[in-house]
């Protein structure tokens, strides 16, 4: 839940009738991500209402994936379907998730997104991003992957024996490997008062934690860069030896070049730095012993325990 209040009372009343409908042994698992609007207050009085939901309240914005992880680390069920409370994901697809996971012996039915439904330069860059990761991944990810996902406990279970402290979660899905597949479906567009929280600058963060968490290939590219930019170089010492050896009486002159070169090498040095400092970022990230998040407070089910603990 982060800025979900709008959604949240028709979400917990569709989760309520979908799940309903194929079980009476479910529960529903809110996490509280720190949003800023009544989202926490508004889910403890649903909780009343429908008796099946346990509320995880983080000590603040953790963000989305490792909210996820609060969440799916407080289930219980031998299934779990997951999804975003924004309603652009359905909870009515849980009985396609069921029938698509009963039909064949999977761990996982995961959404992709049959027909991406933002505007035509996200589409663009979103398509090169999913070619280029998938290139210089050593995991095969899936296009286009939704947040909406039924998985077994076996998979559950393994999936969270992954310690990533950088958490990029399309790629710890694949990696985790199983049986896997995927069911196309189509989001419904949110109402346009209510934007997304996904600003350009977060996008590029995910790009980036993307690449430094499953691919080496920015690294390789720098290495080879470096071997190129040299061989050019001695290539071009070379070159102008012989010529002054063969034409002594020419004055060399090329300032415009001289520069031109100066930047170029420049350049491709301090991205190279730029390159290598994020992957020197991520792993002190990574040795830090912090938690993913921290839970503040945990409200269990009604007749479990009505009490914060």
């Amino acid at each position: 839940m982060y800025l979900s209040a709008p959604f949240l009372k028709e979400f917990c009343s569709r989760v309520s009738a979908a799940a309903s409908s194929i079980t009476s042994d479910w529960e529903l698992v809110l996490v509280n991500d720190g949003s800023p609007d009544n989202s926490l207050g508004l889910a403890l009085t649903l909780q009343q209402e429908f008796c099946n939901i346990k509320i995880v309240d983080l000590a603040r914005n953790f963000g989305h994936h490792a909210a996820i992880v609060a969440g799916l680390e407080n289930t219980d069920g031998d299934l779990v379907f997951l999804l975003d409370c924004d309603l652009e994901e359905q909870p009515e697809w849980l009985s396609l998730f069921i029938e698509e996971y009963e039909s064949t012996s999977l761990d996982v039915v995961y959404g992709v997104q049959d027909k991406r439904v933002a505007n035509w330069y996200s589409n663009l860059f979103g398509q090169l991003y999913w070619k280029a990761i998938n290139i210089a991944a050593d995991v095969s990810i899936p296009v286009n992957p939704m947040t909406c996902r039924l998985m077994s406990r076996r998979y559950i279970d393994a999936l969270l024996s992954v310690q990533d402290r950088v958490l990029y979660l399309a790629g710890v899905f694949a990696w985790t490997g199983f049986e896997q597949q995927p069911l196309k479906l189509t989001k419904t567009p949110r109402p346009a008062k209510y934007s997304s929280t996904y600003s350009v600058s977060k996008k590029l963060m995910h790009v980036v934690d993307s690449f430094s968490s499953f691919s080496v290939a920015p690294l390789i590219l720098v290495f080879f860069s470096g071997v190129i930019i040299w061989l050019l170089s001695l290539g071009y010492a070379a070159y102008l030896v012989l010529f002054k050896i063969f034409s002594p009486e020419t004055v060399l002159s090329g300032f415009t070049s001289l520069m031109l070169s100066v930047w170029f090498v420049g350049g491709a040095t301090i991205m190279s730095l730029g390159i290598t400092g994020l992957y020197i970022a991520k792993i002190f990230r990574e040795v830090k012993p912090r938690p993913r998040y921290i839970i503040k407070s945990l409200y269990e089910r009604p007749e479990i325990d009505s009490k914060p603990r």
